[in-house]
């Protein structure tokens, strides 16, 4: 009799362990995995990180866009804004980051008539950068470069005289014609200028009125001009 209550305990213990094993099945079965969501990523945002490394810290899954493969030059950035200081001689560019692997960037500008020039390489993560040196007055044809294994996105050809820089060109292009606007202190040095001429002019003017006309015997006005008497012929003859 011991036996049998004994083997029975163990039957409705065994029984219950397998139903609760089950339920646990259930449970897991029923709740749902989290479903991936777009990850935090904005390609014009300065010091952006790579979308790889959002990836990795993201407790949630995430999605990245699509990007184009690595073993191919990156597609060309998207110049956006441009924000020139003519006093300080440079100028500040913002851009969008292509859909496409990219180690760094790098600005590159003409100057009407000049040699292309190319700055130094920045970090990929960067989507705002300086320019300089620029001369105020000066006209310049500024692009941002993508590099990465493969190549780097393309530009213009040769000096960039052919590009006109309008329509889609540039506004969803790397690069863009940008006027740097003289300096304030050539405006005031031109109305200097223009002031000391008027002043020395207005001199010049009442110089004449005062003295000269008198020497060139030119008549005033109001008073009649008055004439020396010439001595008599005879009177001349006698001296």
């Amino acid at each position: 009799m011991l036996l049998s209550t004994c083997l029975l305990s163990l039957l409705t213990a065994r029984a219950l362990s397998l139903q609760g094993t089950i339920d646990d099945e259930e449970e897991t079965t029923a709740s749902p995995s989290p479903r991936p969501v777009p990850c935090d990523y904005d390609s014009c945002r300065h010091l952006q990180l790579p979308c790889k490394e959002l990836q990795r810290r993201s407790r949630q899954p995430c999605l990245c866009p699509g990007l184009s493969s690595q073993n191919q030059p990156p597609d060309p950035p998207r110049l956006g804004e441009v924000q020139i200081w003519a006093e300080e001689g440079r100028a500040v560019l913002h851009w969008c980051a292509p859909a496409s692997p990219v180690r760094e960037y790098r600005l590159q500008f003409w100057e009407d008539g000049g040699d292309p020039r190319r700055g130094p390489a920045l970090n990929n993560s960067l989507r705002q950068a300086p320019l300089y040196p620029l001369r105020p007055g000066a006209s310049y044809l500024v692009c941002v470069v993508a590099l990465n294994d493969a190549g780097e996105s393309p530009t213009v050809e040769g000096d960039g005289e052919g590009f006109r820089g309008k329509g889609e060109a540039e506004l969803f292009g790397p690069c863009r014609r940008i006027s740097v606007p003289p300096r304030p202190q050539t405006y005031v040095h031109v109305a200097v200028g223009i002031g000391v001429g008027l002043a020395s002019v207005s001199c010049l003017a009442l110089l004449w009125h005062f003295c000269l006309r008198d020497r060139w015997g030119c008549p005033r006005r109001g008073r009649p001009r008055r004439h020396r008497p010439r001595p008599a012929s005879g009177d001349a003859r006698g001296l």
